[in-house]
Parts: C-alpha cells; sequence; structure tokens
C-alpha cells in the first residue's frame, strides 16, 4: 500500500506509530483472523458496581477490536438476507486515517494548528472548486447534508434583514421572508429548515411541477414567476430558491438557466442540490446541468459519489462578506472544526483528478448500459428523460396486451401495477444486490424501480457483469408477471364456483390471489367460531405447503386487513387452476371433517369409560358374591385358594374406538384372533390426473409431451382394468398383517382393577 510506505519516511514518529496502528486495526477488523492476547495483569481496584470490561488495568487493542467485531457480525446468523458490508478500498483508509490524524492534530500548540488547518482548508476548498467548475467558491464542511442549506439560510436573512442581528425576530414581523421548495424535492426539508431557523410554515412555498407542458417532474417556472410577483405585491420578501440537479425520486433537473435568471430579477438566492452535479467534474457536461455553476450555492456530497466513508458533505457558496459567513456559521475561527477537511484532503489527493473522474464516468456509464438494454424489453417503461449524463435509471414494468383479451381485467391490471413492481423490485434488490436497485415512488408514475449507481457503485462495487445479471434477472421476472395477471380472473371464477371458498379482494398483494376456506359451524359464540376458522385455515396453509409445487403459500401480511385466508404467490407457467383451487377445497374439507370426527370421537371415548367404569365397578361386586369375604382377605384368601381352587372363566371386555362401545372378547379367544369390528369411514382423497415422473404438482401436461402422455394413459387404462378384474374383499375380512383395532381390554377378572386404571389413563390422555 501506498501509505504504508509513507509511514517510515515521516519524520514524527508518534505519526509514523499512529499510521501503522490504524492499519493494524483495519486489517483486524476486515479480516477478523487475529488471536486474542491474554491478560493476567494482577486486578487492584475492585468494585461490584463497575462493568467488567472497566475493572482492573484495562483492556488491550486485540481484545477491544475483537469486541467491535462480535458486535459488527452477531445479527449476521439471526438475518434470512445475506448483508453486504460497504467495499471499503485503499481510498476509503485515507479517510479513515484522516480522523485519526485530526485527533492527533487537534493536540499542537495553537500557532502550528492554526498554520495547518488554514492549509488543509484553503486547499481542499480550491480542489473542489476547480474540479466541479464553481470558481470563485467558498466552502463549508458539514456531516449533515441539510446542514450547509441551513447556514445558507441564515447568511441570506443576515444579508436581506439588516437590524436581524439586533432585533432578531421582530426584525422579520414586518416584512416575512418566503423560502421557495420545488414539490419534488426530498420530504421533509422545507419544515426541517423551518423548524431550525424558527420561523413559521406559512415561509416555506412549496412550487408545484409542471402538469401540462414540458417535463413532469420539473419545477414550474411560470407559476413561480406569478408566485413571486404575488409575494412582493403583498409585502413579503422572496428569500431563497432551492432547485434540483438531480431530484431525489428520479433524477431529474429543473431548469436552471432560467431560474437564475428569475432569481436575479427578483433578487433572491438560488441554491442547487442533486446527484447530478457529480457529472460537473466529466469532460462533456450536459447544459442544463453546466447552469448550476452560475447558481449562489451548491450542496455536494462526495461521500457516496467516490465511496468514501465517513466523509463530510460540502457546500460551496459565493458570498463578498466574512463577517456574515462568521455570523451564519459558515466559517469559524475555531481550528478543530475546520479539520473536518481533513479526511476529504487526504482522500482527494490519493484519488486525484483521473481517479475522480473515473469513478463518476463509471457510473454514469452503468446507467447507459442498463439504459440501452431496457430498452429493447417491450414491457419495461422508463420513466426519466435521460440527457446523456443523467446517473439515475428509473423503469417499471407495463402491461402491453391487446384490447380484446378477454383473460384479463384491463382495469384491475392497472390498479395491480404498483403490487407488481413492488414484487420486481423486491426481487431484483435480493437476487442482484451488487446492484442496490431500490423502489421509489413517483406522484405520477406511481411505484417504480430505481437504479442510482452514482450513490451505490463505489460502495457495492457495482460492474458491467452486475447489469447484465440484472437485465437477465429482469427477463426471467417478466414472464411470471405476465402469467398471473392472466390467470388471476381464472382463478377468482373457480373460487367463486366452488362451495366453501370465498375469493377475497387484495389488491395490495403481487400473487394468484387471496381465498379463505369457510368453516360451517352451529357455534354460537363469535370468538369459538372465528377460532375455528383460524385452526382449519392454519392447518390447510400447512399442508399446502408441504406440497411439491412452485406456489408459494403464505397467511399474508403481518398487519393486513384480512385474517384468517390463504395467500397465494405468483403463479408459474403452465399452471392448471382448476386442479389447485379443488385441490384447497379438497384439503379444507378433509381438514374439517376430521376435526369434526376428533370432536365426536372425544365425546364417545368419555362416555365408554365411564361405561367401562360402571360395568367394571359391577363386576367386582359379582366376583365379590361369588367368591366370598374371605378370599379377598391377601393371607386368608391365597390358603384358601391353595385348599379350594376356584374355577373361574374369563370375562373379558374391549373398547372399540371405531364403534365407541364394550364389546366381549369371547370371541377373541374362539377364533385366536382379534377381529376388526366395524371399518372406519373412507379418508376423503383428491384426485388428479396421472403424472409424469417427477411432474410437480398443479402443472399442465405440456404439448411436446404426446407421445409420454398417450403412454401413461395406456398404462393408466391397465390399471384400472387390473383394479376391476380384482375380487373384492369382504367387509369382515380378517387380514392378521393389518394393525388390530385401538381397544382397551380386560383378559381376566383378577385384571379389572388394573384395566380401569388404563381406561383412566385413556380418558385423561384424549382429554388433553
Amino acid at each position: 500500500m501506498q501509505s504504508q510506505r509513507a509511514f517510515p519516511q515521516m519524520m514524527d514518529p508518534t505519526l509514523a506509530e499512529m499510521g501503522k496502528n490504524l492499519n493494524e486495526a483495519m486489517k483486524m477488523l476486515e479480516d477478523g483472523q487475529k488471536s486474542a492476547e491474554e491478560e493476567r495483569d494482577t486486578k487492584k481496584y475492585t468494585r461490584k458496581d463497575i462493568p467488567g470490561p472497566l475493572q482492573g488495568s484495562g483492556q488491550n487493542m486485540v481484545s477491544i477490536l475483537q469486541l467491535v467485531q462480535t458486535l459488527m457480525n452477531e445479527d449476521d446468523e439471526e438475518e434470512s438476507q445475506s448483508f453486504r458490508m460497504q467495499n471499503v478500498g485503499e481510498q476509503g483508509h485515507m479517510a479513515l486515517l484522516g480522523h485519526s490524524l485530526a485527533a492527533y492534530i487537534s493536540v499542537l500548540d495553537k500557532d502550528r494548528l492554526r498554520k495547518l488547518t488554514t492549509r488543509i482548508l484553503s486547499d481542499t476548498t480550491l480542489w473542489l472548486c476547480r474540479v466541479f467548475r464553481y470558481e470563485n467558491g467558498s466552502a463549508y464542511y458539514h456531516e449533515d447534508d441539510r446542514e450547509g442549506l441551513l447556514k445558507v439560510c441564515r447568511l441570506v436573512i443576515h444579508s436581506s434583514y439588516e437590524d436581524y442581528t439586533t432585533e432578531g425576530f421582530n426584525a422579520l414581523y414586518n416584512k416575512q421572508p418566503v423560502i421557495y421548495m420545488s414539490a419534488a424535492s426530498r420530504p421533509g426539508l422545507g419544515q426541517y429548515i423551518c423548524n431550525q431557523l424558527g420561523l413559521p410554515l406559512s415561509c416555506l412555498c412549496r412550487v408545484p411541477c409542471n402538469t401540462m407542458f414540458g417535463s413532469q417532474h420539473q419545477m414550474d417556472v411560470a407559476l413561480l414567476d406569478r408566485l413571486l410577483k404575488e409575494d412582493c405585491q403583498s409585502g413579503k420578501l422572496p428569500l431563497l430558491l432551492v432547485a434540483n440537479a438531480g431530484t431525489p425520486g428520479a433524477g431529474h433537473t429543473d431548469k436552471l438557466g432560467r431560474l437564475k435568471e428569475l432569481c436575479d430579477q427578483y433578487r433572491v438566492w438560488l441554491h442547487v442540490e442533486g446527484v447530478n452535479l457529480a457529472t460537473l467534474a466529466l469532460g462533456l457536461v450536459n447544459p442544463c446541468v453546466l447552469a448550476a455553476t452560475k447558481c449562489d450555492s451548491m450542496t455536494l456530497t462526495l461521500g457516496p459519489w467516490l465511496g468514501l466513508p465517513a466523509v463530510p458533505a460540502v457546500t460551496l457558496y459565493r458570498h463578498e462578506d466574512p463577517s456574515l459567513s462568521l455570523a451564519a456559521g459558515l466559517t469559524t475561527s475555531q481550528p478543530v472544526e475546520k479539520l473536518r477537511a481533513l479526511p476529504l484532503w487526504l482522500s482527494l489527493q490519493y484519488l486525484g483528478h483521473n481517479g475522480i473522474v473515473e469513478r463518476i464516468k463509471q457510473a454514469s456509464q452503468l446507467s447507459q448500459r442498463l439504459l440501452e438494454q431496457l430498452k429493447d424489453l417491450p414491457s419495461i417503461k422508463t420513466s426519466v428523460e435521460h440527457d446523456g449524463n443523467s446517473p439515475v435509471v428509473v423503469f417499471k414494468f407495463c402491461y402491453e396486451g391487446s384490447g380484446s383479451d378477454s383473460t384479463v381485467n384491463l382495469n384491475t391490471i392497472e390498479r395491480e401495477s404498483d403490487t407488481m413492481n413492488q414484487w420486481l423490485g423486491e426481487q431484483l434488490a435480493v437476487l442482484i444486490q451488487s446492484c442496490g436497485v431500490d423502489i421509489v415512488e413517483l406522484e405520477d408514475e406511481g411505484t417504480c424501480i430505481r437504479f442510482n449507481p452514482l450513490m451505490t457503485a463505489a460502495v457495492l462495487g457495482t460492474t458491467t457483469e452486475d447489469v447484465v445479471q440484472l437485465v437477465e434477472c429482469i427477463k426471467v421476472k417478466i414472464p411470471i408477471i405476465y402469467n398471473t395477471l392472466q390467470l388471476k380472473e381464472e382463478f377468482r371464477l373457480e373460487v367463486e364456483r366452488i362451495a366453501g371458498l370465498s375469493y377475497i379482494v387484495d389488491h395490495n398483494w403481487a400473487g394468484l390471489g387471496v381465498l379463505r376456506f369457510e368453516h360451517v359451524s352451529e357455534e354460537q359464540d363469535v370468538g369459538k367460531r372465528e377460532a375455528e376458522l383460524e385452526k382449519i385455515n392454519v392447518l390447510l396453509l400447512k399442508k399446502l405447503n408441504e406440497l411439491e409445487s412452485d406456489l408459494f403459500f403464505s397467511s399474508g401480511p403481518e398487519f393486513g386487513a384480512e385474517k384468517h385466508c390463504i395467500y397465494i404467490g405468483m403463479a408459474t407457467e403452465d399452471l392448471d387452476v382448476s386442479e389447485l383451487v379443488e385441490t384447497i377445497a379438497v384439503f379444507g374439507r378433509e381438514i374439517e371433517e376430521n376435526s369434526k370426527l376428533l370432536e365426536n370421537m372425544t365425546e364417545v371415548v368419555r362416555k365408554g369409560i365411564l361405561e367401562a367404569e360402571v360395568q367394571l365397578q359391577k363386576a367386582n361386586e359379582e366376583r365379590l358374591l361369588e367368591e366370598g369375604v374371605l378370599r379377598q382377605i391377601p393371607l386368608v384368601g391365597s390358603v384358601l385358594n391353595w385348599l379350594s381352587p376356584v374355577q373361574a372363566t374369563a370375562k373379558g371386555r374391549m373398547f372399540n374406538l371405531t364403534a365407541g362401545s364394550l364389546e366381549s372378547t369371547e370371541i377373541t379367544y374362539v377364533s385366536k384372533v382379534q377381529v376388526t369390528g366395524t371399518s372406519p369411514p373412507p379418508t376423503p382423497t383428491f384426485g388428479h390426473a396421472k403424472r409424469h415422473p417427477g411432474q410437480k404438482l398443479f402443472k399442465r401436461l405440456s404439448r411436446n409431451s404426446d407421445a409420454m402422455s398417450e403412454t401413461s394413459s395406456i398404462s393408466h387404462l391397465e390399471e384400472v382394468e387390473n383394479l376391476e378384474a380384482a375380487p373384492t374383499p369382504e367387509p369382515e375380512t380378517l387380514n392378521p398383517t393389518e394393525p388390530p383395532t385401538p381397544s382397551v381390554e380386560s383378559h381376566s377378572e383378577e385384571s379389572h382393577e388394573a384395566d380401569a386404571l388404563d381406561i383412566k389413563t385413556v380418558e385423561s390422555e384424549s382429554l388433553r
């Protein structure tokens, strides 16, 4: 590394040691392979109320860095999505080194500190003004990217109201200031400025964008002219206008040249911000963006543009009175605050002019590459007027079906377009994380997908191959969206046709549709009916997810309006909607019948157990009468039984769960085989077409598999003929290989007490 080679040549050994320690610390945090050194120093002071890490003589550097690494990575296993950390290259290391150097330089003596900070501040300001074509400008470095605009507003207030320094808000009472801002500006910016300045929201004027002529996302210049004129006539003071060179949503650029002329006419300060300002560093700059160099101030966010972590934003401005700049907070006499520019001072030198231009140029080329490939996709619409160097690409899926297509409800498609684009954007963000696409809501366009490489490419390391993968992923997802849209109406009709299913309208769900299995219950309590309905739909959802299909089943959004529903995801190719809905209905009825059968069986078992207890008690009484009281005494009874054995016959009983009654075991002892009794009712099953090996559920047969279908039909006919030729078994035929019917059996009179205990155990288990 270049920075490592420079450290041995430094004259100050402390500075060289600090740089070496920083490099070692960064390497430990990134590699995570350094072992902790053991520390066994004797603790001189011990207090129970002091946290563990602070006790004793402190921790060494390796232990502290390993703790930081553990805290950074402790949530990775819990998160389902992989976490992608910012790509910190050597230029990032230089920015991080700047923060350490700032802390070290701040302890120098005042004279050396003043000279050094003045040099750093002047160099950085000059470089930025030259690179971004802003001549004769001053710079203010700030952490919050809104703070520069706030300090500029203070400067304009001090310049416009001569008595503001002494009278404060009283100077604003007679002539209310007005701040103009585009309706396309980032949300909350105007409220933040008014709150920080102590101004009422009535001082904020939002200028609408063009609605009839020109771009739909540019500020309406004619309307702004009329607003300025009306405010001047009403005694207000137009103060400042915030314009965009790249709107936060879609990257549109206002007509900066015309706005500058209007601001000069009414003596209004013009401030410009936006991502397109980065293109001012390129060799060829679009004229609409180049006009920003004539504005009164602009804010640059160099951190994401160049991939520099923890560097401040910069506001360049022009003003001739240094005292007013000092009063507004744009300049300071504190040398320590001037050290904010140190990370940029180091990073800009490391990158050089070619490195700065190369990163911005690469981001613009990535956006142009994506734009060219999206134009070849008929179902994708780009919604930004690209001017050749715009680094933002905004696109969305648009359905292009024919008007005569009866299977698609075009009104439904229009309502669900935002939902489909939301799903597409989420899929692209997860599958192609290196592109950094996100979802934006535009007032006229609705939900769109945004690719802004200038804000993400340097951080994520986006390459041309990533853009190609992004386009390929879009091509794969478009047919899925088409299939889903074309099958939505058929799904609704199939659900409404089958009794027991209800179709639920939810335009916010990106998928085939939503349904609910309606449980028929005689329960009067509404809460119990809701609980039964929820239980059945939960079991139904679990059973559907166990099937081998390409569909996604879920219970819907966590805070959705509909409850106890089955949400079906995006439809795959050749989906058999009829089979899908019929299977859901059959599964629902099966779960419902099993639930009723379980309830009935519980009641039958309870009554049978009570009857068994009565019969066992009666048998014990009869045994007492036959054998006498003396035989019940343990010692006397054993002697009597030895002298005069009792010839008793076995009178066993068994409890048939299927019939729900007590039965005699006499036939079991005669035939030596336990009979099955009444056969249980058949379990409902769903029938579907004969499938090929490996074919998943709910798939129609393709036209290419005619020969395979013919073979399958022949084998199916042979199977049917074999089943018809096979003899039908008698209902009472005994099959020793089958498991016996569950029963509770008593084999002898002497085991009645044990049987009673077993029956009570069965009762307790069934009641659970």
